[in-house]
């Protein structure tokens, strides 16, 4: 299993600081788990192989590179600074 653990400054809140921590086995599009935590409370969660093309259909956007928008906003954090918004709901 992989894991990355990022730190963010939501744009709904810039001021907190969350960490989010991103799981996987084989590859983020077969499914991945997140972990997002602000040190006080922790939320889990999983996503499916199945919500991911599905939210890929829904943006009309092919899957293969909705995986790659991913991984660029959950991954690969650092390469992606600025281009990717967080809003904590």
């Amino acid at each position: 299993m992989e894991k990355t653990l990022n730190r963010i400054h939501p744009v709904s809140d810039p001021e907190a600081t969350y960490f989010l921590q991103v799981s996987w086995e084989k590859d983020l599009g077969t499914g991945f788990g997140l972990l997002l935590s602000d040190c006080h409370c922790a939320w889990t969660g999983t996503v499916s192989e199945a919500d991911i093309s599905r939210e890929a259909a829904d943006m009309e956007m092919d899957r293969e590179k909705y995986v790659g928008e991913l991984r660029k906003a959950l991954i690969a954090a650092e390469e992606s600074a600025g281009k990717y918004n967080f809003v904590i709901s």
